[in-house]
């Protein structure tokens, strides 16, 4: 079968693997490049080469692999995971003739200080932080500020390295932990920002843009707690309808946020907080959702960011054409995470079959099996699983995620070794 021309994904991992069948149905081929010659331990077992017509690894030679790349004369190249954000910039850029976000603000887009930096110099409200360079200066600038601080590293995803901290005394200690180990990429954490903890509601906008036209694929709202020692840990996420309140006024701040970014073309991941004075970054990836929602989204709606990135790539004038409409709910989603209280071997989960009964249950996805080592859940990468829920009725699905949140906890994991 013939194809019309070639898709560059950068960095491919998770997620990413539903963009090469949808590429496919509409006449393109997809080839991978990989920005570094190992790929992050995490992501590995996430990734199958058969879908690819190629994967390019990179050794660090620019001018080679862009000369393997344009050999595939692509129309598109862009990031499949947040790992690739920067690489995909610049190789877009060499490129030219195919829709590029440019290299100028790549480093905004991937670094926390400087998006924020760079939203409040466009007038956008963001967190105060300090870019922290000692234990001492971080120590100091949480004394000033009081309450609590967030201490991150400066490139990650998925929670990872994030720590809340109360005292001057935790801040300054996060520092020394996070500074030198490596993220959740396998590299070595470059920095660490500190910033302002916003209280309000936190919730996820995901956009795909052609040629600085934005559209809102979904807008999830989330549920948190406070367990394990963490503050603020997602435990459900729902989808929300394209209109109401706070999304009227979530949506004008996030695609500024874009503007501001540079985020032209493509998919991105918004994540914000609304707080009492109005909503506020949290940060922003320029790539598609993780966690497989997009999947889920398009159950829900009947598209995901994946047929809007389709459209924005190599139909870009049916994206034109329709980018302002606005999503509807076929059924109402959610997704609820099993959070770990603690450590050991799982024997079993005690109430899944009464989760399995729920009237909107549609799949569990379990990522610790049974004998497997279960420990408390603190970041992406350590929930025992997921629960998604679908429905025609909201009240339902919002019924569900409660009587979940209930049965999870202390009494829900059976570990080897109780009596």
């Amino acid at each position: 079968m013939s194809t019309k021309g070639h898709v560059v994904l950068v960095d491919a991992f998770g997620t990413a693997r539903f963009y090469p069948p949808e590429f496919r149905d509409a006449g393109y081929e997809c080839v991978r490049v990989q920005s570094t010659p190992e790929q992050p331990a995490a992501f590995a077992s996430s990734l199958d080469l058969s879908l690819y017509a190629d994967n390019i690894v990179h050794h660090g030679d620019f001018e080679d692999t862009l000369r393997r790349v344009r050999a595939y004369e692509p129309v598109a190249v862009m990031a499949g995971h947040e790992f690739g954000v920067e690489f995909a910039d610049r190789l877009s850029e060499a490129l030219g003739g195919v829709p590029t976000n440019g290299t100028a603000l790549s480093k905004a887009r991937r670094d926390k200080y400087t998006m924020i930096e760079t939203i409040k110099a466009a007038g956008l409200r963001g967190a105060r932080q300090l870019l922290a360079t000692s234990a001492d200066e971080l120590k100091a600038w949480h004394e000033e500020h009081g309450g609590r601080v967030v201490v991150k590293p400066l490139s990650s995803a998925g929670n990872d390295g994030i720590r809340f901290c109360d005292t001057p005394q935790d801040s300054a200690a996060a520092f020394l932990e996070l500074t030198g180990a490596d993220n959740l990429f396998s590299q070595r954490n470059e920095g660490v920002v500190a910033q302002e903890y916003l209280y309000g509601g936190e919730y996820m906008i995901n956009t795909v843009s052609r040629d600085g036209r934005h559209h809102v694929t979904d807008i999830i709202a989330t549920t948190r707690i406070s367990v394990n020692g963490v503050h603020d840990i997602s435990n459900s996420v729902y989808l929300l309808p394209r209109r109401g309140d706070v999304q009227d006024r979530l949506v004008p701040y996030a695609l500024s946020v874009l503007d501001a970014l540079g985020v032209r073309h493509g998919p991105a991941h918004i994540e914000l907080k609304l707080t009492p004075e109005g909503p506020v970054l949290i940060e922003m990836g320029a790539r598609v959702s993780g966690g497989d929602l997009p999947y889920y989204v398009r159950k829900a709606t009947g598209e995901s960011p994946f047929d809007w990135a389709v459209d924005a790539y190599v139909r870009p004038e049916r994206f034109q054409a329709r980018h302002a409409q606005d999503y509807t709910i076929k059924q109402h989603f959610a997704s609820v995470g099993l959070v770990s209280p603690t450590t050991g071997r799982l024997a079993g989960l005690r109430h899944l079959e009464d989760i399995k009964k729920l009237e909107s249950f549609y799949d569990f996805s379990q990522f610790v099996p049974v004998g497997g080592e279960i420990v408390p859940t603190t970041c992406d990468f350590t929930y025992v699983g997921f629960v998604r829920l679908f429905h025609e009725m909201e009240e339902v699905v919002m019924r569900d995620i409660g009587t979940i949140h209930y049965l999870d906890g202390e009494g829900m994991y059976e570990l080897a070794g109780e009596e």
